[in-house]
């Protein structure tokens, strides 16, 4: 038998990729799309918590492609509040590009004139949610906030720098998020608390919560005319996300959800139909995008002699 050889990148391979904005969008789009159409598999989400007394776990996602892709993969993800304390991120992870879905959401389901943005929570997705949605809008004003001075003023520099335009770090929720055509809560809380107030989101917007506690109102769903989800079977269930308990009041329910933003992509059913309309997308993440944008990324190594080879067999 020939040998057998594991292709991998590393994070400097990936950094070498350079992976273009739009090719990062157009990847996960793709995968969202099939699963739309039905050609996916994913499996339920398991939540690994080692020990119970420190605040974290790990995320383990199963999922594939049929044909043509033709790919099964695994996500595994730590998500640690308290990493910081020791310098590191609270995800550990070579693809954080849960931000790009935050993207193709907004493409889809927010106001094509959307000016501002405001972004709660500095963490390893943030950058890319901040980083893509602005390739698509272009916005006048971008406010960041997080609980730390330190990381919020880091993360408004960078995103600064990166962008070749001001980003606003806000001192509190409330100067973030207010008036905000497109509010995006990506917040490291311990446990849940609403911090993000129904009241500050005004009429037409589009909301994107996803911290693993929940930040919001339990009213913040009475005032969406449509919700959407990544994925209903793993929305539905599980300890831990967002709008847990939206769902355990029956607030978000398979007869209030108006659909999977993969049956939006593939144009099963619609996405935004007026201007006035205030829509509320949550995603939990899916192991689809890591592994269409995993695709993605190793076929342009291929062509560009990037990575490394492990002998297996």
């Amino acid at each position: 038998m020939p040998p057998i050889y594991l292709h991998y990148l590393n994070a400097l391979d990936v950094e070498a990729l350079a992976l273009a904005d739009d090719g990062i969008l157009a990847a996960v789009e793709a995968g969202l799309a099939a699963q739309g159409r039905r050609e996916t598999v994913i499996e339920p989400r398991v939540h690994l918590v080692p020990d119970a007394g420190v605040p974290g776990h790990f995320n383990v996602l199963r999922g594939s492609f049929r044909a043509p892709i033709n790919l099964a993969g695994v996500k595994v993800i730590s998500d640690y509040v308290d990493n910081y304390k020791e310098g590191l991120p609270s995800e550990v992870g070579l693809l954080l590009r849960t931000g790009a879905v935050t993207a193709i959401g907004a493409k889809y389901l927010a106001r094509k004139n959307s000016r501002v943005l405001g972004q709660v929570g500095a963490r390893g997705t943030a950058y890319w949610n901040v980083r893509l949605l602005d390739r698509l809008f272009n916005f006048e004003e971008i406010r960041v906030h997080s609980r730390r001075p330190e990381s919020r003023n880091a993360f408004a520099a960078r995103l600064s720098k990166d962008l070749g335009k001001p980003v606003k770090a806000t001192p509190d929720w409330h100067s973030c998020v207010e008036g905000a055509d497109i509010v995006v809560e990506a917040s490291r809380l311990p446990e849940p608390a609403a911090m993000l107030k129904t009241e500050w989101i005004k009429k037409g917007a589009f909301v994107v919560p996803y911290g693993t506690m929940s930040a919001v109102e339990l009213s913040l769903t009475d005032i969406m005319s449509k919700m959407v989800v990544d994925d209903w079977g793993q929305c539905k269930s599980g300890q831990f996300g967002s709008l847990r308990a939206h769902v355990e009041a029956g607030k978000l329910s398979e007869a209030t959800l108006h659909a999977e933003m993969g049956e939006i992509v593939a144009g099963r059913k619609p996405g935004r139909q007026r201007e006035d309309e205030t829509i509320l997308f949550w995603h939990r993440g899916l192991s689809l995008s890591d592994i269409a944008l995993g695709r993605a990324m190793l076929e342009k190594a291929a062509r560009l002699g990037i990575g490394h080879g492990l002998r297996y067999a």
